[in-house]
């Protein structure tokens, strides 16, 4: 699941999404600003990357867990957080670790689920440790802008797709699944869970000076899709 942009580049990719257009100013806000309030909640960070939203989920008071297949990227949320949050290695795409013991308020998996083909474990065992009124907040592609890159050409089938990159500023191969967004719904409903608000991104107004190509586009089309959940018997 992980790819040479999360390990070999972990340190030169936490410093590109500092203050990039796609991470910075467009997937982080809109995902932070469909989060609750986070004092005293117990959070579960999947595929936290470099730390940055652990970070954020710390400094405003959540109790944080952190999940990544990639060492090198925990070895700087350690670095930046210390013993302030817990951090598991982990294939996400085999489910939870053991490690990992619930009930949470809020799970968090920010741009990550496009590198896992099956998401079924996953999406079960994220409804498992969700706690009475908890929610599971993601991001990952928009649907609609991955089909444009589907080599059979069918928006319906689910594809494993292999692009360059320039996130850091040089060209890195990644892999990742492209799928229907029916696919998505699925996967959530077979875990219990449903949707209650979904998002396509809205571009922060930094955008706008930084770039104003990328913010016209943005703001016209999208590029990102955002689903918060809750279990279906949640109260």
């Amino acid at each position: 699941m992980s790819s040479r942009l999360y390990s070999e580049f972990a340190a030169q990719y936490d410093e590109a999404i500092q203050e990039n257009i796609y991470n910075a100013l467009l997937e982080r806000p809109t995902l932070l600003g469909m989060l609750p309030a986070l004092k005293g909640l117990k959070v579960l960070d999947l595929g936290c990357g470099p730390g940055v939203y652990a970070q954020v989920l710390h400094e405003r008071g959540a109790d944080v867990t952190c999940v990544d297949a990639s060492e090198q990227m925990l070895k700087l949320v350690n670095a930046k957080l210390g013993g302030d949050v817990t951090c598991h290695v982990a294939d996400l795409s085999l489910g939870l670790p053991s490690q990992v013991q619930g009930p949470f308020d809020l799970v968090i998996c920010p741009l990550m689920i496009h590198y896992i083909k099956d998401l079924n474990k996953l999406f079960s065992d994220i409804g498992n440790v969700l706690g009475p009124g908890g929610c599971f907040i993601f991001s990952t592609h928009h649907p609609l802008i991955d089909a444009q890159c589907s080599p059979s050409g069918s928006y319906l089938c689910q594809e494993h797709v292999t692009e360059e990159w320039h996130t850091i500023g040089q060209p890195v191969k990644v892999s990742f699944y492209r799928r229907p967004l029916s696919m998505l719904f699925r996967w959530l409903s077979n875990a219990g869970m449903c949707v209650v608000d979904l998002q396509e991104g809205t571009p922060a107004e930094e955008m706008k000076a930084k770039s104003p190509a990328h913010y016209e586009k943005l703001s016209k089309n999208p590029n990102f899709i955002f689903f918060k959940c809750q279990l279906l018997n949640a109260p």
